[in-house]
């Protein structure tokens, strides 16, 4: 578990058979403030760090099997001949998705979190500092499955990508709305499934704007490829959209 709340923790372990009063929640509450205003100040020397370096970052999340690593592999192996791709993976244990991406001849880092359900900007400060990126390249961070905890904690990103695929569920949106809410895009996958599946793809993308109005969403399949043109071009547009702001930074 996260963590956040210290009761699995060494340090703050407690009887099990107490209970919980006001005390430990106040405690509770100033663990978590603690925790994520120092994960803050990390993420504001990774962003600054990979601004500087002009090296655009995406955080991608998602549940369990939602599509992730299958969908960047499959991005990557069509455009990595005009686009610079750099990958962070985490996961619990194992670096089977971090092989999937060197498969591909793209440079690629795996985090393992052990019993943490996401990564963090201490992890990805230590990652970019054994890395050494080169400048003017996209990274993506291939964060831990999962739609809560995820979502609290900055890495220092330019972007949030949140991949929900049409197997999870109509109403995932608002069940997680903290998560949808920082969404910058959301990629619906796994749209060849839809003829076998209880979802409403309407509902589901009302649901989306209703909680964030302003992010883009495009739904996807990499089997069939349907609609991945869409996701490219808006890859693409955000790519060009900082290289243009870089050259026009280096210029004044």
């Amino acid at each position: 578990m996260c963590g956040i709340c210290g009761c699995s923790s060494n340090e703050l372990h407690h009887d099990t058979n107490h209970s919980h009063n006001h005390h430990h929640e106040l405690n509770q509450v100033l663990i978590e403030q603690d925790i994520l205003a120092a994960n803050n100040a990390l993420a504001v020397s990774n962003r600054n760090y990979l601004q500087q370096q002009n090296i655009l970052t995406f955080n991608v999340m998602s549940s369990p099997g939602a599509g992730k690593t299958t969908l960047l592999t499959k991005t990557i192996a069509d455009l990595k001949n005009t686009l610079p791709f750099y990958v962070i993976v985490g996961d619990q244990q194992t670096d089977h998705d971090a092989k999937r991406f060197t498969e591909l001849n793209i440079p690629a880092r795996q985090i393992n979190t052990g019993k943490s359900c996401h990564l963090d900007a201490h992890s990805i400060h230590h990652a970019l500092d054994e890395f050494n990126l080169p400048s003017s390249s996209i990274l993506f961070i291939e964060n831990v499955g999962n739609l809560v905890c995820p979502a609290l904690f900055d890495l220092g990103e330019a972007y949030k990508i949140i991949i929900l695929s049409v197997t999870e569920g109509t109403d995932k949106p608002l069940k997680y709305p903290y998560m949808f809410h920082h969404a910058d895009a959301v990629i619906l996958s796994k749209i060849d499934l839809l003829p076998y599946v209880d979802f409403d793809l309407k509902q589901c993308c009302e649901f989306i704007k209703q909680i964030n109005p302003k992010t883009q969403i495009i739904s996807v399949s990499t089997k069939t490829e349907e609609n991945l043109v869409n996701w490219y071009q808006w890859l693409k547009e955000t790519w060009d959209t900082q290289e243009h702001a870089a050259k026009n930074t280096n210029t004044n």
